[in-house]
Order: structure tokens, then sequence, then C-alpha cells
């Protein structure tokens, strides 16, 4: 959606992102009226159907709950059960009492319990909650205060910190302090108000903690289970009708612990035959708890609460050495996700797969368009420390420090296990991928066609992991802009996928998705369609059509739609995934975030400018306080927002955003990265609009000689950039300068993208107009 474009019937277009904080005023356009919802529930969990009721709590919970305005708390050690207790009840309310709205608040940290709020004041739909300066407590609060709305119940889930809960925020400290809301006039925890109406339920493993936000009366202890109710759960987990040899000797070692039992149930129904209740005795009685100690280490945390005791620890050193020994890269995932859990970076942004992922959802250089790819993803490593420690600096754009730990593993793996080793080529696929996403495209080659033809020779054309090397190296060729490269290796990813695992499966629909970017990024749209629809029907048809990857396919559908000016198909898709995507993954949600940037662009195209501006916004505010200010995902929203402000010809506030992101990212990227020279392409057109001619010119020459000597002269790129600067030349009176560069840049056109291509023939009609006018003046 960024982008520099120049008046009149034809124009030049560049493509780019922005970065940095935000000080202009926001005059947000009426929000339309909503239809209010009817009353639902946010609970994010489905009911478990191995519930074991536990009687004497549910009714302890629904007594209290009979008393207007009433808080209560479950106080328990990890694992015990409390959130299970408060999930059930709430579907027992629903289903008692369909009027009555149930809202669950993730109250572990105070980022969580910010996106709460935002996802209850966009289920709900309150007016004013998409403008940044509002503030998302008071609003919610205010809804909750209303008597009209009818019975809500509110469940606090994870309540251990009581310092942001019940304490005013303090200067300088904690997120609220930062600027990204304006709550500060009163502890967090008050914005749940005591109403006749409402009831809130608080999960806590701190009787502490909790005393502080309930009297003792509202305390409710949840211990382990009885032996009934541990044997019933063991029972319908294990699917049986009846009680299994050695049950009671198990629950009794799990010491009646709810999650233990699960997980340990969960392990011998799936290792049925070869496995029973007896063999997991032996194992886990012949556990090293000291190896369980390793897992209550920050290093490798795989569970939420280590208040626990040591039988879950023990369940769980059990099921992880199980997947370790079978799948190891699954394993290395698990410690990976309890570590960004554990960095409070949300699980969903975790979008890995051992040996690279076969569907990926990216950000599209003018929007956030969604182009599912194989290609992109690095392949993971099998070491633990290793695989957390990079996944960790790449979802933070640490290109630098993740390239030094790529280099540091592949070295040692070329010299312990030689250069053809599989753990070796996936090493330097790793480096590959982390060359990718600095703009380093020869690099990149280099290590993609090594990787691949070693595989070629051990492994055979046509085994997965060579076909995830090639897939790669397409990429890269795309991104050199080497299209008809691209094309070829992806032909044949395709072919081959179709041929060895079938047309539907996702390997084949995920490479029919990567040759139509192809196509999309040559303006051959009616091929890209036709196959994008494919993909979109069978995915479908295969795996539903809420499935994440459907929904990608029909973002990309989107997407080349819009490229044909069919706006009000791809305002169709978009909204059908955005909405979508809001009901099963929550508003905050990264792939929420995603298609609402990519309506907002379909709103751009149309010149719908208030309403892209709105949603432009709220994906701007939410992904700085889910990813931070400096996030790749965060400068992409504010350059959209930039781009917005452009065209309503608010230069300065356009200006003041290209700024920030340039200097950010020649700070982070550095000044040659593609990045950074396409947010310089982006200020310099702010400047020519502004008719600032020799500040566009400075930068557009800066831009034109990078990419000439990082691209190459022919690259699409370097010359989208050449027709920059010959546009500010002609504004500047340069005529006869900018009529050669223009006709340089235009035969370089015709050879590499094509006599067809959108952009060839923009330029080709621009051209003539300026050689008629030049030969009018000399007339």
């Amino acid at each position: 959606m960024e982008s520099i474009s120049f008046p009149g019937s034809n124009h030049g277009l560049q493509v780019g992102i922005s970065h940095g904080p935000i000080n202009a005023e926001f005059h947000l356009p009426p929000e339309r009226p909503e239809t209010p919802p009817s009353p639902l529930s946010t609970v994010p969990f489905p009911r478990d159907p191995h519930f074991v009721s536990r009687n004497t709590l549910l009714h302890q919970i629904h007594e209290k709950g009979s008393v207007p305005g009433s808080r209560i708390a479950l106080v328990g050690l990890g694992g015990v059960g409390k959130s299970q207790l408060a999930i059930e009840y709430s579907y027992r309310v629903r289903s008692e009492s369909p009027t009555t709205w149930i809202f669950w608040v993730y109250a572990s940290n105070e980022a969580r319990f910010e996106q709460s709020f935002r996802d209850i004041a966009d289920q709900v739909k309150i007016p004013g909650r998409q403008n940044p300066k509002t503030n998302i407590f008071k609003l919610v609060e205010n809804w909750l205060l209303d008597e009209k709305r009818g019975k809500w119940i509110c469940i606090l889930d994870n309540a251990d910190d009581d310092g942001f809960l019940c304490l005013l925020p303090t200067a300088g400290k904690g997120h609220l302090a930062r600027g990204l809301t304006n709550a500060s006039t009163k502890p967090l925890l008050e914005y749940i108000p005591r109403s006749q109406n409402g009831f809130i339920i608080i999960t806590s493993r701190s009787k502490e903690v909790a005393l502080k936000m309930v009297n003792h009366k509202d305390l409710i202890e949840v211990n382990p289970m009885e032996s009934s109710e541990a044997l019933e759960l063991l029972r319908k987990t294990l699917d049986q009708t009846e009680q299994s040899p050695g049950s009671e000797q198990l629950v009794e070692e799990l010491e009646f612990m709810p999650l233990a039992i699960v997980q340990a149930a969960c392990l011998i129904r799936n290792r049925a035959p070869r496995y029973s209740i007896s063999l997991y005795l032996r194992d886990f009685q012949g556990s090293d708890i000291e190896a369980t100690k390793l897992l209550k280490s920050e290093a490798s945390r795989l569970v939420r609460d280590w208040e626990a005791n040591n039988s879950i620890l023990g369940t769980w050193q059990i099921s992880f050495d199980y997947i370790r020994h079978t799948r190891p890269s699954a394993a290395d995932l698990l410690s990976l996700m309890s570590f960004f859990d554990r960095q409070g970076i949300p699980e969903s942004l975790i979008r890995l797969g051992p040996k690279a992922s076969n569907s990926s959802e990216l950000f599209d250089d003018s929007s956030d368009t969604e182009i599912s790819e194989s290609d992109k993803g690095p392949e993971f490593e099998d070491d633990i420390t290793t695989l957390r420690n990079y996944s960790f600096i790449s979802v933070r754009g640490r290109w630098e420090e993740a390239e030094q730990l790529n280099v540091q593993v592949m070295e040692s793996r070329k010299m312990k296990l030689g250069v053809d080793h599989p753990d070796t080529l996936t090493s330097m696929a790793n480096l590959a991928s982390t060359y990718w996403n600095q703009g380093r495209w020869e690099e990149a080659e280099q290590l993609n066609v090594q990787v691949m033809e070693s595989r070629k020779m051990k492994l055979g054309v046509g085994h997965p992991s060579t076909l995830t090397s090639m897939a790669n190296l397409a990429s890269t060729y795309r991104n050199q802009g080497r299209w008809e490269e691209a094309e070829q290796l992806q032909v044949q990813v395709m072919e081959r996928s179709k041929a060895k695992l079938g047309v539907d499966h996702p390997s084949t629909l995920t490479s029919m998705a990567n040759l139509a970017s192809t196509y999309r990024n040559q303006g051959r749209w009616e091929e890209a369609e036709q196959l994008q629809v494919q993909v979109m029907e069978r995915s479908k048809a295969k795996l539903g059509v809420d499935h994440p990857s459907t929904l990608t396919s029909m973002a990309n559908l989107a997407s080349t739609y819009r490229n044909q000016g069919r706006w009000e198909e791809a305002e169709q898709l978009n909204v059908q995934v955005m909405e979508t995507r809001k009901s099963k993954l929550g508003v905050g949600h990264p792939s929420t975030l995603t298609s609402m940037a990519n309506l907002a662009s379909t709103y751009w195209n149309q010149g719908r400018w208030e309403e892209a501006e709105q949603l432009d916004v709220q994906v701007m505010e939410s992904r700085k306080m889910k990813l931070g200010v400096d996030h790749p995902d965060t400068l992409t929203s504010m350059a959209n927002l930039a781009s917005t402000y452009w065209n309503q010809g608010r230069w300065e506030e356009a200006e003041q955003l290209h700024v920030q992101v340039m200097e950010s990212r020649k700070m982070k990227l550095g000044v040659d990265h593609p990045d950074t020279l396409t947010s310089m392409a982006n200020l310099a057109s702010t400047y020519w609009n502004q008719g600032r001619w020799e500040e566009a010119e400075q930068l557009n020459v800066q831009v034109m000689e990078s990419r000439k000597s990082k691209l190459g002269v022919d690259h699409p790129d370097t010359l989208a950039s050449m027709a920059n600067l010959a546009f500010t030349w002609k504004s500047s009176g340069h005529h006869t300068r900018a009529l050669d560069l223009l006709r340089d840049c235009l035969s370089k056109q015709r050879q590499s993208l094509g006599p067809n291509h959108p952009q060839t023939l923009s330029h080709s009609e621009t051209l003539l107009e300026w050689e008629i006018e030049l030969l009018n003046f000399d007339t």
C-alpha cells in the first residue's frame, strides 16, 4: 500500500515500508453505526469432553456467583485444574442462560490484560474503540457498568502478579507507563467493576495475591482430585469404558494432579497398543527426577506453572523424551514455544516447523498481502539452544546476531559432520535465510544453490528436502527480479509435488501458490488468478473454509483481484478473511492484523482514505503494543499509514513518518538494505509533492545508485528508482535529461519485465506524452 505515485494519466510506482514513533495528531473519521451483537462468550477454549465433574467446587462457584456484584478467587497449585473449572462453569452458564455475557481476560501480564480488553471492546462493538487516544480500559468499564447490557461474568485467568493489577502504574515502569495506553488513573483490576449485573472469577496460584483481590470468605481452594475423580479422568482420557489394571497405582503416583493424569493418559493412548499403564509406571518410577529439574530452568520451561508437584514434571519429562526420540524437531519446537511465551511474545507469532514451514504468511511489499510460501522460512536446527536463540532474535529482526549464530553452527557442523551431512545442509539453509532477510541476494543464492545440488545428489531430485531447497532458491531469484529462473524452478517443484504427493496435498498447494506469486510479480494476473482459485477451492474442500491455509489462499486471491482493479471482489474476500480471523483468533492476533491491513489496502486503492486510515491506525497501534515499535511488521503498518496521509495531501504527517522509518531502518538494517532504500524513495516522493525538488532528487539519486550497485541495473526496483528520478527531473525543468533517463529505463523494462507488463506500458505512454510535449515546445 505504501507507494510513490506521480500525477497525470501515467505514473511511476515505488513500493515500500515505514517506521518510527508518531507525534502527529490523529483525526479519525466518525465511526459508522454498528449492529450490537447478541450476548456472547470470549472464552478461547473449547469445552473439555473429558471433564470430570467436581460438583462440590462447581456448586461453591455457583453459590457465590448468585450474589450480585460478587468476586471470587480459585486458588491452587499449577496443574490442579483451576482454569478448567472456570471454563466448564462458563459453558454451563451459557447453556442455562444464553443471555449472559462471558468475558475471558488473560491476567498474567499488562500486555495480555490490555489486549484482552481490546478483544472485548471489539467483540461487543463498543463505539470509539479504534481511536488510539481512547482509554480502552475506561471504555470497557463503562460498558460493564451499563445495566441495560444484562448479566455478565468476567474470568481473570492466571492472576499471579498483584503488582500491575492492584497498584497504580509507576512512572517509567511497566507497559502502560511507556505511553501505550492512557489508562493510568487507577489500578487495572478496578476497571472490572463490582456491578449488580456482574460476577468476577479469578484464578491464581498464590493465595497471598488472591487475598489482595477478594475477601477471605470468597476464596475457593482447589486441591488435587479425589481418588474416584482421578480414576474417572484417567479412564475418560484413555477412551476406555472400564478401569485398566494399574490405574489406581498410577493416579496415586501422579498425586491425583489433573494435568499430570491427562499428560500421562495422552501418551499411553497415542502409543497403544504397544504401550500400557504398567509400562508407563515403569518409566515414571525409573525416570531421572534430576532431569526434571532441567525443565524448571528458564532455558527450557515447558509448562506455565512450576509450583506444581514433581508428578507433573515427571510426566512432561517422559513425554518430552518420547517426542525427542521419535520427532526431534517437534521436541525442539515445544522448547521454543515455551521460550517465546516466557518472553511475552504471542505463541501465534511462532510460524515454525521442522525443515522449513510448508505454509507461512508473508507481508507483501506494497501492503500486508499474504503470500503462502515454503521458500520464505528458514530450515530450523535440531539443537534446542540454537533453535531457541536463532528464532528469538530472528522474530525481532536482529539479522546480524542471527547470522553470527548460524555461521557458528554451520562451521561447527562442517567440521564435525562433513559438508554434505543433512544437518550441515540445514544450517546452510538457515544462514541463507538470514542473508535473504538482509537483502543479500547473491550470498543467499550461493548457499541455496549449494544446498540444492547436494540434496539432489544425496537424496534425489524428488525428495521433499530437495524440493524445499529448490523453492528457497526460486524465492531468491524472485527477489532479484529473475522471474524466468524463479518460474522454471517453481514449475518443477509444483509438478513433482503433484506426481509424488497428489494435487490436493498441502505441499503441492503451497507450490502452486508460490508459482502464482511469481506470475503476480510479472503482472500475469490471469495466470496468477487461475492458480490461486484452484488453491483456494481445494483448500476449502480438503481443510475447510475456516482453516488458516484456506484463509491465506483467499487473501492471496484478493490481492490479485486488487491488482486487476476488481475492488469489490477483493473487498468481499478481505472482509470475509478478516471477520473469520477475528472470531477464531481474536482481533489482536497477527494474522487478523494482516487481514485488516489487506482490507485497508483495498480501501486505499479505491480512494476511501478515511476507512483505510482508521484500519491502518488500529493495526499500527496493535503491532506497537504486541511487537514493539521497531519490529518489521510495525514498520510496515506505519508506512501504510504514511501512504494514506500522503494520498490525502497531509504531507507533513506523511513526511514525519517516512523520516522516522528511514532513520530507524538505516540504524537497524543498514543504509543499503532494500527496505531502507524503499523508505528513502517514499520520503523522496513526499518531498516531490511539496515541490522540494532538490531534496527529492538527492534521495532518488542515492536510491538509484545503491540499487544499481546492489541489485544490478536491470532489477525492477532499480528501474523503478530510475523512473522516479526521471519524474523528479521533469518536474524541476530538466526536460531533456528526464526524457533520456526514462527512455533508458523503458528499454531495460521491455527486456526484463516484458513489453506487456503494466509498468512497461505505463512508462511507454508517459514517454510518448513527454516526447510530444518536447516536440511542441521546440516547434
